[in-house]
């Protein structure tokens, strides 16, 4: 129980940081945000619970290939921003194409010989 409180308090630290940081700078703000800080806790966790490499190579792997899906959000949201848009339509119209690319992805990936 205390390990997991242990995770979520340096995981919260992190991403509390990350927008602190962003609300005076939003370049370095963005940078911070940018970092795959959830991959890499994400990887040290499991492997701290289960150290196993073949596990561990599969986990990476598939965190690369559902990275993508996410990538296109970071470009409508500052689109519909600029033109106007209020933030929660903006941020809700991400979110659904990033689901939208995520089922595309779970579908398409082992079409093409990609294993998640």
């Amino acid at each position: 129980m205390y390990y997991l409180l242990l995770k979520a308090v340096i995981s919260g630290v992190l991403i509390a940081a990350a927008s602190q940081l962003a609300r005076r700078y939003p370049g370095f703000g963005a940078l911070i945000a940018s970092l795959p800080l959830v991959s890499v806790l994400g990887a040290i966790w499991l492997w701290r619970d289960r150290p196993d490499p073949a596990n561990m190579a599969d986990h990476l792997q598939a965190t690369f290939w559902y990275v993508l899906p996410s990538l296109p959000m970071f470009l409508l949201m500052p689109a519909l921003l600029r033109w106007g848009a209020p933030f929660w339509l903006s941020l809700c119209a991400g979110c659904a194409l990033t689901i939208g690319l995520y089922i595309a992805m779970t579908w398409a990936a082992p079409r093409i010989g990609v294993r998640l």
